[in-house]
């Protein structure tokens, strides 16, 4: 495997520091990794783009997922989490997630995370859903990530953990042989390091987060901007799945013009026994599906789109004033306060609710051990594709994915350590071309491109919207690299514009994948295919950057993953298919 080549136009690192391993990210996943890496007496540095308990994670409020209550068994997790897949998870990934899941969240506990209880003092748990047992895990009634990141922050802490914060991750080194040197990084504000740096570290664990700024509206936190996936991109690694973004059926209705960050209305509040209604009080899912309201969450977001065009209507109503006052304030404080903050009291009247962007279920494809088809490069968390979530995310796996991945990426990396004694081997990573390989947008090119992806991406998506979507996508770039190559301009280094060329980056590859995919299946709707289509589908969509910036697109030859190891990747990419779609051009990146 050899990098692209394709670097962000960013200056050239001023400093750097020596480590053994550098986590990316401070949510469940990177702390995790970073802790085990760093019991296991591995240097370790965490960079991560804004505080230590700024990522997703803390806005995480349903719970964790996991077999821990009486009757219920990994196999059944592990059922329920492959009917929410839609046929595409890959049962190995599934089956280590739900049995090395229970014992993960014991560590999880012992590390100081506290859930909340029973009047037993047994694990209080609820239901979500596409879940038929209650195995939800939850904190603060509905702040479990908020719980979780505060017990990991605190954790990393105490051990005395080399973090840099507020430092937003640009591009992967890489030395002669291809294998992975560290990562350049960009510093905001004051600290003991400031502007473009490096960090040389024979391993680099990308535990970024997710995707959703690339959408005008989502739940995602507005540093979740695809800077993990794009930076893998540009390194040369797979990327699978991308056209699967999960939309969650509830997200507190702001207005038709609302965008950035959304609030979201946890699932669990559905499994507590709130009703999905239309304006006239109808229980429209009731009979859409054996679990109605609790179906899984594609399900349900196409039940309350059908229902939105239907009746013409911008949102749809979740109707919890039969739980009364007490148990809105003890179960749910933290959603109650949002809702009454935007002067609805969900107390006396429904909540407005309609479908926004909350996860990828695609990313940076690993494997079991979380590596990458970079040698030295891991992922796991949101930014990953483990092969465990498929076509749609069972409620509540992404933090329990992070948890044991995490695990087994930091137990990998320690093998490989005593093996290849790392600590003794100091990456010598390759230099910056002088010339920058990638042209940069202008920041407000971000909002460009949220709209494009809202139009002609989000829940409902056909030929036609993404045809034109991914016209537009590619004049924006084309555009970019026109006054790049004509005149030798090209937008400002900074966080804006680094953003914002991840964000098309990691666009571009989703519609290129959706467009190729001519079915519909878990959260990906194509309204001009509307049946799932086992026959020509049952498998993957796996994207690479090529260095002449166009895309390299094959499909797995069934649902589970090829190996990513290295040395069983040659020019066929460890087997599969090339595909073209006969509407699509060869795509520049």
């Amino acid at each position: 495997m050899t990098s692209t080549g394709i670097r962000l136009h960013a200056p050239t690192p001023g400093w750097s520091i020596p480590a053994d391993v550098v986590v990316v990210g401070s949510g469940v996943a990177g702390l995790t990794a970073a802790l085990r890496c760093e019991a296991a007496g591995l240097r370790t540095v965490v960079v991560t783009k804004a505080r230590l308990d700024d990522g997703s994670t803390r806005w995480a409020q349903g719970g964790i997922a996991a077999a821990l209550g009486e009757g219920d068994s990994p196999e059944q997790h592990m059922d329920d989490t492959l009917v929410a897949g839609a046929g595409l998870c890959d049962v190995d990934a599934v089956r280590i997630l739900v049995t090395e899941g229970p014992d993960a969240v014991r560590r999880l506990i012992e590390t100081g995370a506290h859930f909340d209880e029973s009047t037993e003092g047994e694990l209080a748990l609820t239901r979500e859903g596409g879940h038929h047992r209650r195995r939800i895990a939850h904190a603060g009634g509905d702040a479990t990530g908020a719980e979780i990141s505060r017990a990991l922050v605190e954790a990393v802490r105490a051990r005395g953990l080399r973090t840099i914060e507020n430092a937003l991750v640009l591009d992967l080194l890489t030395d002669a042989d291809g294998r992975t040197a560290g990562v350049t990084l960009h510093v905001m504000g004051e600290g003991q390091h400031d502007g473009v740096g490096a960090v040389h570290a024979p391993a680099v664990v990308l535990a970024t987060g997710g995707m959703g700024q690339v959408f005008s509206a989502t739940t995602n936190p507005s540093v979740s901007t695809g800077d993990g996936v794009a930076l893998a991109l540009r390194a040369g690694a797979e990327v699978s799945d991308l056209e699967f973004v999960q939309f969650h059926p509830t997200v507190l209705f702001l207005g038709p013009e609302a965008e950035g960050q959304q609030p979201l209305v946890s699932e669990a509040v559905r499994g507590e026994g709130a009703h999905l209604v239309d304006a006239g009080g109808v229980r429209f899912m009731v009979g859409q599906h054996e679990l109605a309201e609790l179906a899984p969450r594609d399900i349900v977001a196409k039940g309350i789109m059908r229902r939105m065009q239907e009746q013409n209507a911008e949102h749809m109503f979740l109707d919890a004033r039969h739980f009364g006052a007490d148990m809105w304030e003890h179960r749910f404080p933290t959603i109650l306060a949002a809702c009454r903050a935007h002067d609805i009291d969900p107390v006396h009247e429904p909540i407005p609710i309609a479908p926004a962007a909350h996860y990828a279920s695609g990313g940076v494809r690993t494997d079991s051990q979380g590596r990458t088809t970079v040698p030295g490069l891991y992922a796991c968390g949101e930014v990953a594709c483990t092969g465990v979530h498929g076509a749609n995310r069972l409620a509540s796996n992404s933090l329990l994915e992070g948890l044991v991945y995490a695990e087994r990426i930091a137990h990998d990396i320690a093998v490989t350590h005593r093996r290849d004694d790392l600590h003794a081997r100091v990456p010598a990573p390759l230099l910056h071309p002088e010339q920058p390989a990638h042209p940069l947008l202008a920041p407000e090119d971000r909002f460009t491109i949220q709209r494009i992806m809202t139009e002609g991406a989000g829940v409902l998506r056909s030929a036609d919207s993404l045809t034109k979507a991914a016209e537009q996508l590619h004049r924006l770039h084309a555009d970019a690299r026109e006054a790049l190559h004509e005149n030798g301009k090209t937008a400002e280094p900074g966080v804006d514009t680094w953003e914002a060329t991840n964000l098309l980056c990691v666009a571009r590859v989703l519609v290129a994948a959706a467009r190729l995919r001519e079915e519909t299946r878990g959260c990906h709707w194509r309204e001009d295919h509307p049946d799932r289509d086992d026959s020509t589908w049952h498998r993957h969509i796996v994207v690479r950057l090529n260095p002449d910036r166009t895309l390299a697109v094959r499909t797995t030859d069934t649902a589970d993953f090829p190996p990513t190891l290295p040395q069983v990747l040659g020019s066929a990419r460890a087997g599969g298919t090339p595909m073209h779609h006969p509407a699509q051009r060869p795509q520049e990146q």
